[in-house]
């Protein structure tokens, strides 16, 4: 089988179980897959919306009726959860609409609003915009992303891109070991 009908097969499927974990990385691929035609940009955003959407209010749930699994299990995570609710304290619709542009809080945050007093139905409705926003901007991301990239590339060294997504990535990597290596700061 080939990398197009794996794409066009089970695409949305992965986009939809990426996007129900974690998110960013797999919505702006399937925007470059779109892009080049193998996906349709209106289905990724909204397989991407699903996806997001579902595991935000999953979390939430976890959140609001397992609080002794958080506080046992997830310690790790205690300063930032402290912060969320610092932040819910003062800014609550904000922080639940833009919690998924926030790298480090994207996760956290619908486990840590539910051991609040959010109601669900608030979650439930600002979660579904902040869902739909993220995809929309992240699914044409990665489709003008794609755009930029074959015009890139058309001019460029084969070589000279491989190195740049070297160089791209040992930063990355070296940042994202970095930062995990250091203890949370509240």
């Amino acid at each position: 089988m080939d990398l197009t009908k794996l794409l066009s097969t089970y695409g949305y499927l992965a986009l939809f179980i990426g996007t129900f974990l974690e998110g960013e990385t797999i919505l702006i691929l399937a925007g470059f897959a779109a892009f080049n035609g193998h996906l349709s940009l209106p289905l990724c955003i909204l397989a991407a919306f699903a996806g997001s959407f579902a595991g935000d209010q999953t979390a939430f749930y976890i959140g609001r009726y397992n609080k002794k699994f958080l506080e046992t299990r997830l310690k790790k995570w205690e300063c930032r959860i402290e912060k969320v609710h610092r932040l819910l304290e003062k800014h609550q619709v904000l922080v639940l609409v833009s919690f998924r542009f926030f790298y480090g809080f994207r996760n956290i945050t619908p486990f840590a609003v539910g051991t609040t007093n959010v109601s669900p139905l608030r979650f439930f409705c600002l979660n579904g915009i902040g869902a739909c926003i993220w995809a929309m901007c992240f699914g044409v991301g990665g489709y003008y992303l794609g755009d930029v990239l074959e015009r890139f590339l058309q001019h460029a060294k084969w070589w000279v891109a491989g190195g740049l997504f070297g160089v791209l990535t040992a930063v990355w990597l070296f940042k994202t070991i970095r930062t995990r290596l250091r203890t949370p700061r509240c």
